[in-house]
């Protein structure tokens, strides 16, 4: 079903159709390289940050050669402002905007020298300095504090990472502003010390805080290696994607565990890491850099499955004494299903004969030893379909559009035309199953779309009693078979999501966004046992007649049960998920 999203740091992603996989940078180990890290994310765009400290050097020029207090208020004021507002968009990073703050303290000790300093204040501006200038060595220490392992045996339980450093921030930003009030007003610059020597005394306990996390990280890493080695894992998965794209290991995670072996999962960011652990009770490793990945290499792994094409695959590929098994995660009739990349594996577990003949029609040489069929065990609990659509009076039909992809050759998502299709589909009486792919949730644009959608299906039940299933219903509460099976027909894209389907043999329609209709079925072999609509070029042409032979005789009906075993090979129902479990289980 529908379902990618955005690791921590990611390089160009590796689009592979429904599933955009982006590879993780490697992590550095140096508490400098991970500053860096965090200043630049905490940062954002740059000019913000740059007009606050100009604003705060502002203050702090007419504070020196102004000859009232006044003349500094405004930039200070802006400078603030601007902090706070920058401050409210996101989360709070400390080691952030220090630059600025130390200016604007700079700024409240020359206001206090001006009207005659204020001993107190003085002092109070220096240990609020001082907390500000530690900062980024708290945040260092806590961007160096990091999972390494959950459900492992030996190796207790991950570095806590509380409290949090942002708060830092917050209470240094407080030492700050309190200090500029006793600056422009007459308060007591006994107050300003106050407030700075909690902002310090707090900013020194959470620095403490974060280098007990370091140590006990350091500790655990000491102990990796041994732990997985007691632990004897026969395979290890490695899995790095963007964040909200879990389903590509969730959808695998049952089959692996079935096998009966012990294994790990290698994740390559906190993201992930955190997405895993919730997903399963297997063991979770998490190594960032590539210099990392050799305490994860326990003496008794003998293979490494994969379900995507990160880029970063190849740190684990390089292990030659492993055999390399790509799982993917779908198999559509799109570009990524095809890409060369497939060919760094020792295996290629597929689906169906359809899955390799797309490699040599599109060009791609790949010997056909590097190919093993063992169908989609996923589908193995989706119902078959016991009679004709036309004998249903009031048809259930699932909508699932995929999202627009990384790039406009990548984009096959129907759902600019989705609302017109969903009320052609009311229209006739049909209730609808709506699930969006989550990545439209990138878009603007197919956000809105989808917003439509649900409204449109929202009035409609209310008004006609019809039992839509849209929301987090149909996106959260259903599991892909769930929606497959809750359906008599479906209306999708170009997507893994067809082929799965195909497994019911109820009958579907496919939109041609990228295609003319005319050229569609060639360019998507898939689409000989679909009725077409023709979205290519912003208009929907055919969706009458598609919906008619959908709802109605249903004339491709032979064909699908022919290509089902095609795409997802030609495998006893009764024993249909042992093929992959028989399969994987030879190299083990």
């Amino acid at each position: 079903m529908p379902g990618p999203g955005e690791a921590a740091t990611v390089d160009r992603p590796v689009v592979d159709g429904d599933r955009a996989v982006t590879a993780a940078k490697p992590g550095r180990s140096r508490l400098s390289g991970r500053l860096a890290e965090a200043r630049t994310s905490a940062a954002g765009a740059r000019l913000p940050a740059l007009t606050v400290e100009l604003a705060a050097l502002a203050a702090l020029l007419l504070a020196a050669v102004g000859d009232s207090r006044l003349w500094a208020l405004a930039p200070a004021v802006v400078a603030v402002g601007l902090l706070a507002r920058t401050w409210r968009a996101g989360p709070v990073v400390a080691g952030s905007s220090v630059v600025a703050r130390v200016l604007l303290l700079a700024c409240a000790y020359l206001l206090g020298a001006v009207r005659g300093l204020d001993p107190t204040l003085a002092v109070g501006v220096a240990v609020a300095s001082l907390a500000v200038l530690i900062e980024p060595l708290v945040a260092a220490m806590y961007e160096a504090v990091y999972p390494v392992a959950a459900n492992l045996p030996g190796l207790g339980s991950q570095p806590e990472r509380s409290p949090n450093p942002g708060r830092v921030a917050l209470v240094n930003g407080a030492a700050v502003l309190v200090a500029l009030v006793c600056a422009f007003t007459d308060l007591s610059g006994g107050i300003a010390l106050a407030v700075a020597a909690v902002a310090l005394g707090f900013t020194g306990f959470t620095a403490l805080q974060g280098l007990r996390a370091f140590r006990a990280r350091r500790g655990q890493e000491r102990k990796l290696l041994a732990a997985l080695t007691a632990y004897e894992p026969a395979f290890v998965v490695h899995w790095n994607a963007p964040a909200g794209t879990a389903y590509q290991l969730a959808m695998w995670l049952p089959y692996l565990e079935r096998l009966g072996r012990k294994f790990f999962v290698l994740v390559r960011n906190q993201t992930n890491f955190d997405e895993v652990v919730a997903l399963t009770k297997v063991p979770v490793v998490m190594r960032m850099g590539l210099n990392q990945l050799d305490d994860v290499i326990a003496p008794s792994l003998r293979a490494a499955f994969y379900v995507n094409t990160a880029t970063v695959n190849n740190h684990v590929i390089r292990y030659t004494n492993l055999k390399h098994i790509q799982l993917n995660h779908g198999d559509s009739d799109k570009v990524p299903s095809h890409n060369p990349v497939f060919r760094i594996y020792d295996k290629n577990f597929v689906a169906g004969q359809a899955a390799i003949d797309r490699f040599a029609a599109n060009g791609v040489s790949m010997p056909a030893e590097m190919f093993t069929i063992v169908g989609r065990p996923q589908v193995e609990n989706v119902e078959i379909a016991t009679g004709p659509i036309a004998s249903i009076a009031n048809p259930r039909v699932l909508y699932a559009p995929t999202w627009a992809g990384f790039y406009a050759d990548s984009n096959y998502s129907s759902l600019l035309a989705g609302y017109d299709i969903v009320k052609a589909l009311v229209a006739r009486g049909c209730s609808v199953v709506f699930r969006p792919h989550p990545y439209s949730k990138r878009s603007v644009e197919l956000t809105r779309e989808c917003e439509r959608i649900r409204t449109l299906l929202a009035d409609d039940r209310r008004t006609n009693g019809r039992p839509h299933v849209f929301g987090a219903e149909a996106e959260v509460a259903m599991t892909v078979a769930d929606c497959f099976n809750a359906s008599d027909a479906m209306v999708s894209d170009v997507s893994s999501v067809v082929a799965d389907y195909l497994y019911s043999e109820k009958p579907f329609v496919m939109v041609a966004v990228s295609t003319p209709a005319a050229q569609f079925a060639e360019a998507f072999p898939l689409a000989r046992a679909a009725y077409v609509i023709d979205a290519h070029g912003g208009r929907v042409q055919g969706l009458d007649a598609a919906l008619d032979d959908l709802l109605g005789s249903d004339p491709l009906a032979a064909t699908r049960r022919d290509l089902k075993k095609y795409y997802l090979g030609d495998i006893p129902a009764d024993r249909y998920a042992q093929r992959f479990l028989d399969e994987a289980g030879r190299y083990l």
